[in-house]
């Protein structure tokens, strides 16, 4: 309700004014996608889920020779032939064995939670701080050209309606493929290895490898 009052009253006081604003829209969304930035933050956020997905295998490919040799162990100690000391032998084995399985069960499990949290928590920071970075720009931006309000064209409400349903042509200004162009004036040329830099950038949210 207080959301929707403000956007009632900017859009109130754009229409009272309108003579007197300039007004710009910016669709952040594709923004947001072509930030050279923000590849390289998806081939890092790919390079790091696909580390957790072969730490994963690696686990899986164990658990597959545990229970191999449970169910070889088991035949044994199931085999009318052997004598009453070879099978409580085998049998001893075959329970330490299952011991093993269920530990790796157990272990299999906290690490899928716990990569996928770590994941789901990378994802999140990146993507925070690509957009704060994209902000300053777009603060830069406005300041520089004298704009009074810029809106998010793809922003939408709490009914998941559009913010701004209309724009009259040649009222507000799209400075959509300017910030584009400015964001993007130090990309590194097709195929150049990206600069090194403290905090990675996010990409798409990928699910975690399931167990």
């Amino acid at each position: 309700m207080i959301r929707s009052a403000f956007i009632a009253l900017i859009l109130a006081t754009v229409t009272l004014q309108a003579a007197d604003l300039k007004i710009g829209v910016i669709d952040m969304s594709k923004v947001f996608q072509e930030f050279h930035k923000t590849k390289t933050a998806a081939d890092k956020y790919k390079a790091n889920y696909e580390k957790a997905a072969q730490e994963m295998t690696e686990r899986q490919n164990t658990y597959k020779n545990l229970a191999a040799e449970a169910q070889k162990l088991q035949k044994i100690a199931s085999d009318p032939i052997i004598t009453p000391e070879q099978r409580a032998k085998y049998g001893a084995e075959l329970g330490e064995k299952v011991k093993e399985i269920r530990a790796l069960e157990m272990e299999m499990q906290e690490f899928a939670d716990r990569r996928q949290q770590q994941l789901k928590q990378e994802d999140m920071q990146i993507r925070k701080g690509l957009y704060e970075e994209i902000l300053v720009v777009v603060r830069d931006r406005s300041k520089a050209d004298a704009y009074d309000i810029v809106f998010d064209k793809t922003g939408v409400s709490l009914s998941t309606v559009p913010i701004i349903l209309h724009v009259r042509e040649g009222a507000a200004t799209d400075l959509t493929d300017q910030l584009i162009v400015e964001l993007n004036k130090d990309a590194p040329p097709p195929g150049a290895e990206p600069k090194k830099e403290g905090a990675a950038a996010p990409a798409p949210k990928v699910e975690e490898p399931k167990k």
